[in-house]
């Protein structure tokens, strides 16, 4: 049998109880996209067990979300296929719905609820995702509870926004060790109480097109050149899923970690785990990565220091790189979890800046600018500055951009930009359009750092900048080995 969960993860979005008489729990997967390490199945397979009724997968893609594209959709569907796969050799039904056109799957989730026992869904502090799922406790007539499985730390465990990774740090330090033991099941399914294959009402069936895992196993899913969504961006060539994900990780930590501290600014090596996509996506959980790290160093809770300090190294007592990772995969990804879930109306606003940070720019608002892009010259890579084309260019053709040089092009479009809020709009479009970890609580920190949140107020004050921390590409080159770099995305 699951093992119950941690407290600190379940909420529940309505005010209504589980059935007794429900003929299935559901568990509409719309973030935790895996089927391992994921404390949303974990609960609703608990759940399952205890009431003695069969679980339901729903993992449905809508059409409308903003920044829909041919890159984002096929990421989700590789990662369908692998969950696909996966269900159905466990003998649990799973659904997968695919939109094909505006508000087509409205309804669907309601109509399986209808005999449900109760709903179990994933935490998500971003996007539209929280809206969704306040809305849809608010209209089912039956129990809906919400699982945080998003970082090491439960979101609810901060009671505040922290303003910098130095604050947030020490409260990490405080608190992980109630939490670094208290993962989710690596594979949930193999523990599960199986209570036979859950049955589908024939209306349901009938009115949306689902592709049901006892049916179709092996289907492609979806035509995407069909779907009303944005074909101008094209898939990348990395192929998304829980399977790939595992794939990187497991290269990742036998072959770049041990040199992690050292090689994660190169642009002529691959010295980065690269799964942020995969995180965002759900596709692999950040608790199978953390234990990743912690396993290749035989890791204990006895090695941690017995002092907070807050300090980026030493804490954790293991080598200079697996700090240096760690630090970023729960400290400052995390610290983008914990503002977003803090602030949820405005942490995508200008105006959510620190003080010090708007008062600063709106002070420079009206400094002369060297030189002025508009957006499409700035997404078609027409700047006089190759390391910045080059940048850009990697971002639309592989939906990424190299960790440094990402800081490097947010700090140049605040320079090009007329205003610093045109400044913004215009870096939340371009990484949200082609980034496939745009629209991620950590790719908002990255976008707002470029404006100082989490940063501190630097001198001498320059033009534009103000006290904002200034990025040149003339550093840049002279900090990074760029020639294969730049022969690789700026051939010109």
């Amino acid at each position: 049998m699951n093992k119950k969960i941690p407290s600190p993860r379940v909420r529940a979005a309505n005010h209504e109880r589980p059935r007794p008489k429900g003929q299935h729990v559901l568990y509409w997967m719309t973030t935790a996209r895996r089927t391992e390490y994921n404390f949303a199945l974990q609960h609703a397979l608990r759940w399952s067990s205890d009431l003695g009724v069969p679980l339901i997968v729903l993992e449905a893609l809508r059409c409308d979300y903003e920044w829909a594209s041919d890159r984002m959709h096929q990421f989700v569907l590789d990662g369908m296929q692998d969950n696909q796969r996966t269900f159905s050799h466990f003998g649990v039904r799973y659904l997968a719905y695919i939109e094909d056109r505006v508000s087509a799957g409205r309804g669907l989730v309601a109509a399986l609820s209808a005999d449900a026992a109760l709903v179990i869904t994933d935490e998500f502090p971003s996007f539209f995702i929280p809206q969704m799922i306040r809305r849809a406790g608010e209209s089912l007539p039956v129990r809906l509870e919400v699982v945080d499985g998003n970082g090491i730390l439960p979101l609810s465990s901060a009671s505040r926004p922290y303003t910098t990774a130095a604050s947030f740090r020490r409260h990490v330090q405080k608190v992980v060790l109630d939490h670094i033991t208290e993962m989710p099941e690596a594979e949930p399914l193999v523990q599960m109480d199986y209570q036979g294959l859950a049955a589908v009402p024939r209306d349901v069936q009938q009115r949306w097109a689902l592709v049901d895992s006892h049916q179709e196993p092996h289907s492609d899913l979806a035509d995407i050149s069909r779907l009303p969504i944005d074909h101008s961006v094209s898939p990348v060539q990395i192929r998304g899923g829980s399977g790939e994900a595992k794939r990187r990780l497991e290269r990742f930590i036998n072959e770049a970690l041990p040199d992690y501290q050292t090689h994660r600014n190169r642009t002529d090596g691959d010295g980065t785990s690269r799964l942020s996509a995969f995180l965002h996506f759900g596709h692999i959980s950040c608790h199978q990565v953390v234990n990743s790290v912690l396993s290749s160093e035989s890791w204990g809770v006895g090695q941690v220091s017995d002092r907070v300090t807050g300090s980026r190294s030493g804490w954790w007592g293991l080598s200079e790189s697996s700090e240096s990772y760690l630090d970023q995969v729960i400290t400052w990804r995390e610290l983008g979890y914990t503002l977003c879930a803090q602030r949820p109306d405005d942490y995508h606003l200008f105006e959510s800046l620190p003080d010090w940070a708007q008062e600063t720019l709106n002070i420079h608002e009206k400094d002369p600018r060297p030189v002025s892009y508009t957006l499409e010259e700035l997404e078609g890579s027409l700047t006089h500055d190759p390391v910045w084309n080059a940048a850009q260019r990697e971002l639309v053709e592989d939906g990424r951009i190299h960790n440094y040089l990402r800081m490097l092009w947010g700090k140049k479009i605040l320079e090009w930009s007329r205003t610093p809020r045109e400044a913004l709009q215009t870096l939340i479009h371009l990484n949200n359009k082609y980034a496939l970890d745009g629209r991620n609580p950590n790719s908002w920190s990255g976008i707002f750092w470029t404006f100082g949140r989490f940063d501190r107020a630097w001198g001498p004050e320059r033009p534009i900048f103000g006290k904002v921390r200034y990025m040149s590409s003339d550093n840049t080159v002279r900090k990074l080995r760029l020639k294969a770099y730049l022969r690789q995305w700026d051939p010109a």
